[in-house]
């Protein structure tokens, strides 16, 4: 159902049924490890490139998330995911492996709410049982495509963030599929392009701090909350600079929230003595942390209602060269733990 202009309440309450977290070497040793169902000790995988590398995070997190519900390909009516690569091909092959009707999406690093908003949406009003969703993201991969490949060794400033290698998936499907209680969609707001005209594609936090603080108040007003009604409000890639801002700018809209109550996915993930510059980006960064650390702190009772807000940068490598400013955007879905 629609409610306010942008967002969607979904009164069966759809559920996430199971998840699976994959990640690389790097993220092994972070802050967030113990939450990961699988690790690869190096960045390759098995494969010869680093693209297909970034199609087997997926592969085998989806693997991992039908596992744990004793489910089979053909028990999934939709598949939902999206990645940074060049034409999101490591998804598209992905989804050739797994063979479920299959949505491609780019967000950038906003593509793993803007699947579970879709996928939430789908159950809800009965356009499948379920769905699986997520997005991934490969540090080598992304760093040669948009940056530079990392055996150039070229210096990052310190507003620069690391992208995440790992995957996260879910499987969402109907609530009536479970008696226990589970977390649950209950809402989602989508959001709208914004752009503050920053160019510099080594500052993506400061760039997307704006389009997250746009979602996060679009949100409260369509649904008539307020940040007390959450026990955590959670950016997924904004990093230290972009975190920061955010903070700001919501005060000065007039939402206070604490720093324990606003935290960023990229922030979390890696330990302070892993040189990251500011924190962490790529869609694997939200969908890793939602779908591992953050689900096991609802189980847990460490929280019961969680916004989360994937941000994402919509430049490419073309636009960059074209001198063009970097157009972001931010969805956000509700969760709670019933």
């Amino acid at each position: 159902m629609l409610q306010g202009s942008r967002s969607w309440v979904f009164p069966s309450r759809p559920a996430i049924l199971s998840t699976g977290v994959v990640g690389g070497p790097f993220e092994k040793k972070g802050n967030l490890s113990a939450d990961f169902d699988q690790f690869y000790d190096d960045l390759w995988m098995g494969q010869d490139t680093y693209e297909k590398a970034n199609r087997t995070l997926i592969e085998d997190a989806v693997a991992i998330a039908l596992e744990k519900q004793a489910l089979k390909n053909g028990d999934i009516q939709f598949f939902l995911t999206g990645d940074l690569i060049n034409q999101i091909t490591p998804s598209s092959f992905a989804a050739r492996t797994n063979g479920i009707a299959y949505f491609g999406l780019f967000g950038a690093c906003s593509t793993s709410m803007e699947g579970l908003a879709l996928s939430a949406f789908l159950v809800n009003y009965h356009g499948a049982h379920r769905v699986v969703t997520g997005a991934s993201s490969h540090n080598a991969a992304t760093e040669k495509q948009f940056r530079y490949p990392t055996e150039y060794g070229g210096q990052k400033p310190p507003t620069a963030q690391w992208t995440v290698t790992g995957a996260g998936y879910a499987v969402v499907g109907e609530g009536s599929l479970l008696n226990d209680p589970a977390p649950r969609i209950t809402a989602a707001t989508i959001g709208k392009v914004m752009d503050m005209g920053l160019k510099d594609p080594f500052n993506m936090g400061g760039a997307m701090a704006p389009a997250a603080v746009d979602t996060i108040i679009g949100h409260f007003q369509d649904l008539g909350r307020d940040p007390s009604y959450y026990d955590l409000i959670i950016t997924g890639d904004l990093a230290k600079i972009g975190r920061n801002t955010a903070f700001e700018m919501l005060k000065e809209k007039g939402y206070t929230l604490t720093d324990q109550q606003f935290q960023d996915c990229g922030m979390l993930i890696y330990g302070e003595n892993q040189p990251v510059q500011s924190g962490a980006s790529g869609p694997g960064c939200s969908a890793t942390v939602l779908y591992g650390h953050l689900l096991n702190e609802m189980k847990k009772g460490t929280y019961q209602r969680i916004l989360v807000i994937a941000t994402g940068a919509l430049l490419s490598p073309l636009t960059f060269q074209q001198g063009e400013s970097i157009p972001c955007i931010a969805h956000a879905c509700s969760i709670e733990y019933l």
